[in-house]
C-alpha cells in the first residue's frame, strides 16, 4: 500500500535521482548506491556496495534476466575496478534481492550471507514450493475460499501460474548454471550460504554492521546498520514512499505477520538514531527515519480501524473488505495479494480480540466486530483514502 504523499513531508531525500544503470554513487565512506531495472510501477530495485580491504560485499542482487546481469558485469570492470566480490549478502528471500545471487557468487567463488529462514524459504521457492502447488491444492483453494472467493478466481490463477511455469521452465532451460540449485521457477540459487543471526557484527572497511532482523514482509529480513557511519541499509523493510507487502499466504493460513511486522518497527523506534541516513531497496536515500517508522505504524492502525468499522456494520468476508483496503478493481495476481494484505489485518484484530470469525455454511469465514470500546474510537471521515492496488514488494 502507497502512504500519501505529504505524510513524507518530514522526510529528508539528499538525492533527487537513481544511479544511471550500470554506475554507482558513493552515499557514505565505503558505500555504494546502484540500481537495477524491474518491472512494475517502480521500475527499479537499489543495490549497495560495501567496500572492503580486498574487494566488495554485495547488499542484494537484482532480478535473474539477462539485462541485470549484463549490468553487473558492467560494473564488475567499471566502478569496481576489477576487484573481486568477497561475499553477497541478501536481505530476504523476494526475487528481486535473490535473482542473481548465483550468478555473483559462481563469477567470484564467494560466498552467500543470508538468515537461515531467509536462505531456507528461497531453496524452497527455486525448489518449486513458491509456485502453483501451494495455491492450487486443497489447502490453497480451502484457504481463498474461505476467504470469499469463487470459482472463477481459481480458473484465472491455475491459467496465469501454468503459462508463469512453462515461461520459467524454458529460461530455466536456457540459463542452467552447474551447482546453483535452479529448480521450476527458473530461478537459480546458491546451494550453501554463511548464516546470519540478529545482533551480529560483520567487519567490512574497517566499520561494523550490525545485523538487525525484522520480519513480516518475509520471514527473517535482515538489515545492516552501522553506527560509525550512521548509515542503514533497510532492504524492503522500511521504505520512505511505499509500504511493504505484509500478507499471509496460504502455506500458513492462522499466522499473523503483520503484528510481527510492527513489532519489528517498534523495535527499530528503540534502537535507532534519529539522524541515521537510510539506504531502502526502493524509492531513494532519505533522512527521517523515525518520523518513516511512526508514519508505517500510523497508517496500519488506520487501516485496521477502518477494517473494524465496516464489520461493525455488517459480518464482512476478506474479499468483500477489499474496497476498504483498495480502491479499484484488481485483477487476479493484485487480487491474491490484496487478499493476503486483508487477512493479515483480519488477523491482527482477531489476535487483539476487536474481531470473531465465524464460518459459515457456505464455507467461507465471516468477521464482526466485537470490542465495545469501538463506539468511541470511531474515526469514520478521517480515515486515509483506500489505495489503488497492493503493491508488488
Amino acid at each position: 500500500m502507497a502512504v500519501p504523499p505529504n505524510s513524507t513531508a518530514e522526510l529528508r531525500y539528499p538525492y533527487d535521482a537513481h544511479p544511471a544503470p550500470g554506475t554507482t554513487i558513493e552515499v557514505a565512506p565505503g558505500v555504494r548506491w546502484l540500481s537495477m531495472p524491474m518491472g512494475g510501477s517502480l521500475n527499479h530495485i537499489n543495490l549497495y556496495l560495501l567496500e572492503d580491504d580486498a574487494g566488495w560485499y554485495v547488499v542484494d542482487t537484482g532480478l535473474h534476466n539477462e539485462e541485470v546481469e549484463r549490468l553487473w558485469h558492467t560494473l564488475f570492470q567499471g566502478d569496481m575496478g576489477g576487484r573481486p566480490v568477497l561475499g553477497v549478502i541478501c536481505t530476504h528471500m523476494h526475487p528481486d534481492h535473490t535473482g542473481q545471487a548465483a550468478m555473483i557468487t559462481e563469477h567470484f567463488q564467494c560466498p552467500l550471507l543470508m538468515t537461515q529462514l531467509e536462505f531456507l524459504h528461497t531453496r524452497m521457492m527455486v525448489g518449486g514450493g513458491g509456485g502453483p502447488s501451494h495455491m492450487l491444492n486443497w489447502q490453497g483453494r480451502r484457504h481463498f475460499q474461505r476467504a470469499g472467493m469463487d470459482m472463477s478466481f481459481f480458473a484465472q490463477m491455475e491459467a496465469m501460474w501454468q503459462a508463469r511455469m512453462e515461461e520459467a521452465r524454458q529460461k530455466a532451460d536456457a540459463t542452467a548454471q552447474p551447482g546453483s540449485g535452479g529448480g521450476p521457477m527458473g530461478m537459480p540459487f546458491p546451494a550453501s550460504y554463511q548464516r546470519l543471526v540478529d545482533g551480529q557484527i560483520l567487519q567490512i572497511g574497517g566499520n561494523e554492521w550490525q545485523v538487525l532482523v525484522g520480519a513480516g514482509h518475509s520471514p527473517e529480513h535482515a538489515c545492516l546498520y552501522c553506527r560509525q557511519l550512521g548509515v542503514l541499509i533497510s532492504g524492503d523493510q522500511i521504505l520512505p514512499v511505499i509500504t511493504s507487502n505484509v500478507s499471509v499466504q496460504p502455506t500458513e493460513p492462522e499466522a499473523n505477520p503483520l503484528r510481527i511486522w510492527l513489532d519489528a518497527h517498534d523495535r527499530f523506534l528503540g534502537v535507532l538514531p534519529p539522524e541515521t541516513f537510510v539506504l531502502p531497496a526502493h524509492n531513494l536515500p532519505f533522512y527521517g527515519v523515525r518520523e518513516r517508522l511512526r508514519q508505517l505504524i500510523v497508517h496500519h492502525e488506520d487501516r485496521m480501524l477502518a477494517v473494524e468499522e465496516a464489520c461493525a456494520e455488517s459480518p464482512r468476508t476478506a474479499a468483500e473488505l477489499l474496497p476498504v483496503l483498495f480502491r479499484r478493481e484488481l485483477e487476479p495476481m493484485q487480487k491474491m495479494m490484496a487478499l493476503g494484505e486483508a487477512i493479515a489485518h483480519l488477523n491482527l484484530l482477531r489476535h487483539r480480540y476487536r474481531l470473531e470469525r465465524e464460518l459459515g455454511e457456505d464455507g467461507v469465514y465471516r468477521y464482526h466486530s466485537i470490542d465495545p470500546t469501538l463506539p468511541r474510537r470511531l474515526n469514520p471521515k478521517e480515515h486515509e483514502d483506500p489505495e489503488d492496488a497492493p503493491m508488488f514488494i
